[in-house]
């Protein structure tokens, strides 16, 4: 027997288009519910339409939401194509689930060195194990999220197109893999995708009656949402820009506000707020030095319209690491010789300019072959229930020395040094995340692990539970350098402990003595305590850096549980799983 979808009857007040839509959008609202809600449901028995959708089942794989957003996007677009589109978290989605299903479209970032992200994780790993099962009769496409600073760009994307097309499944439309300036490829890549899943398909709504022009993917309501979104931001004054280090820090970590008045952005405790930088003016001036420019010459900006080079430079383009395609350009290309090893690669723009100092591209080449400068997104450090039309973050300010060049982080620094509390407007948007959020109910308890910066959300999630009269425990874990000087947010965190608000407050802070201590250690000391927590339910959060301190935190969990538990590391290893699986244990690291 055909698997039958829940249908909107002809009979209703729609046209074609609507009701193609509105069929995929409920399918999409139903992949919000338990994985067998969502087999209930594609089970329902409908009476027969001569206009039958299509089922296809769009999955992602999201560290910080972006891929689960475009899945949605992508649902909304193919039920306008006659589509029946069930977007889908891929965190306890299972292979035996994958090899049931026929048609797919899978969306996934990459996470730290080439992993997949944590929700994808587990169907990583089984279609990669001896006995995935066989794919043969799945049609598929996959699109990756990337960022081409990293060596193992959109490896996951990689990683499953690969291992669909070996287990059998037919490959569509070829893997795109994006670089942070998604919207472009990603719109090319599903106009393909979906415009070759309808190819020879029995249903009787025409795609070509339903398509749209390619450039046209948004929903139809989504003008009225907000009309500032990160293709135009909204222009938020800057409140305060304030150090939270003591004098004799080794860092510089800024309280940043901006007033979100009249702007109707909403934000939840969890989200990332999206914030448009400038370059450096000392950076821009070398670069044109480089070129032997004045700054006035003519060049496109991204938008097609000209602008002058120098503000080209401050606005528009990334001056980071070079693009392959600035590397080929012509005599920029930094080889050796006969002598001589090759050049190592260049760190930034600047650099490569720097070393071939006969190489003068025009100043349009140059330009077109940069990448375009990306908004830079920031852990929300509020609760709107506590800061009414503002937003909150907790910005480290990034300075380093490489090859006797000062560097500065981009946008850390232009909101540290530059950016003028009460005069400069900043580009802002939200950026939901939905995986990262308190748990609904008030009385669950939450651990909280975020070194560093890595407390900004969580000075979210208290000041949003206390704003609603949670009753669940909080357990904080916090550390940094030193204690006299590295204590973010010290007042407020000790405040909320001694009312009892803040039942636990662990904190380590490194070099305070001889022997460095870290929160992973403050957990393992505690182990029975926080297993206790965990097997009363308790949420488990980690924020922060995720090359080393997410990994080492994970591993402590896991020694954590086979300790307390008495679990063998396997047991461990499925105890963790299952709190994934639940959505009890969520990670918002960069």
């Amino acid at each position: 027997m055909p698997t039958l979808v829940p249908v909107i009857p002809e009979s209703a007040p729609f046209s074609a288009e609507q009701r193609a839509w509105l069929n995929g959008y409920l399918a999409g609202l139903m992949s919000r519910g338990p994985l067998d809600a969502v087999a209930a449901g594609r089970a329902i028995a409908a009476a027969p339409v001569a206009n039958a959708l299509k089922p296809l089942t769009i999955l992602f794989g999201s560290q910080t939401g972006t891929a689960e957003n475009l899945a949605k996007k992508a649902a909304k677009e193919a039920g306008k194509r006659g589509f029946a589109a069930t977007a889908m978290d891929l965190g306890g989605y299972t292979a035996a689930l994958l090899a049931q299903e026929k048609n797919v479209l899978l969306i996934t970032s990459t996470f730290g060195d080439g992993e997949p992200p944590d929700n994808a994780k587990a169907l990583h790993a089984a279609l990669a194990a001896s006995d995935a099962p066989k794919l043969a009769g799945i049609r598929f496409s996959v699109c990756g999220l990337g960022d081409t600073n990293y060596v193992q760009f959109c490896q996951c994307a990689k990683d499953f197109d690969a291992r669909l097309e070996k287990l059998g499944a037919e490959r569509v439309s070829a893997r795109v893999d994006c670089d942070l300036d998604y919207e472009g490829k990603f719109t090319a890549w599903l106009d393909a995708a979906l415009a070759a899943l309808a190819r020879g398909s029995e249903s009787g709504v025409s795609s070509s009656e339903l398509t749209p022009p390619a450039a046209e993917l948004e929903t139809p309501n989504s003008k009225l949402e907000t009309r500032f979104s990160k293709k135009n931001p909204f222009p938020a004054r800057l409140l305060v820009s304030r150090n939270l280090n003591a004098p004799g820090s080794g860092k510089e970590v800024h309280h940043v506000e901006f007033d979100l008045a009249d702007s109707g952005l909403a934000y939840d405790a969890g989200d990332a707020l999206g914030v448009v930088s400038q370059n450096c003016p000392e950076l821009v001036a070398d670069v044109l030095s480089a070129l032997a420019c004045d700054g006035e010459e003519a060049v496109p900006a991204p938008d097609g319209t000209t602008v002058p080079l120098r503000r080209a430079l401050t606005e528009f383009y990334d001056l980071g690491k070079p693009s392959s395609e600035l590397v080929a350009l012509g005599s920029l290309v930094p080889a050796g010789d006969a002598t001589t090893s090759p050049r190592p690669a260049p760190h930034h723009v600047v650099d490569l300019l720097l070393a071939i100092p006969g190489a003068k591209p025009a100043p349009s080449d140059f330009v077109r072959a940069l990448r375009k400068l990306q908004p830079r997104l920031y852990s929300i450090a509020s609760s709107p229930k506590a800061h009414s039309g503002q937003v909150h973050l907790t910005v480290g300010a990034l300075r380093y020395e490489k090859d006797g060049r000062a560097r500065k982080g981009v946008c850390s620094t232009f909101l540290a040094d530059r950016a003028v509390p009460g005069e400069t407007h900043v580009g802002v948007f939200v950026h939901t995340n939905k995986s990262f959020r308190p748990p609904v109910s008030g009385d669950t308890p939450i651990i909280m692990v975020g070194p560093g910066t890595g407390i900004a959300p969580f000075r979210a999630f208290l000041e949003e539970r206390r704003a609603t009269g949670a009753k669940g425990k909080n357990w904080l874990f916090f550390g940094d350098q030193h204690a006299a000087t590295d204590f973010l947010y010290r007042d407020e965190f000790l405040s909320l402990q001694t009312s009892g608000f803040l039942t636990r407050l662990d904190l380590a802070f490194s070099r305070d003595q001889p022997e460095k201590i870290y929160v992973q250690q403050r957990m393992l000391a505690n182990a029975a305590e926080l297993f206790a927590w965990l097997e009363l339910g308790a949420h488990f959060y980690v924020c922060g850096d995720a090359s080393r301190m997410a990994k080492d935190v994970d591993a402590a969990l896991h020694q954590v549980i086979e300790r307390a538990g008495k679990k063998s590391p396997a047991e461990a290893a499925a105890y963790v799983a299952a709190l994934k699986a639940a959505k009890r244990y969520a990670r918002d690291v960069y």
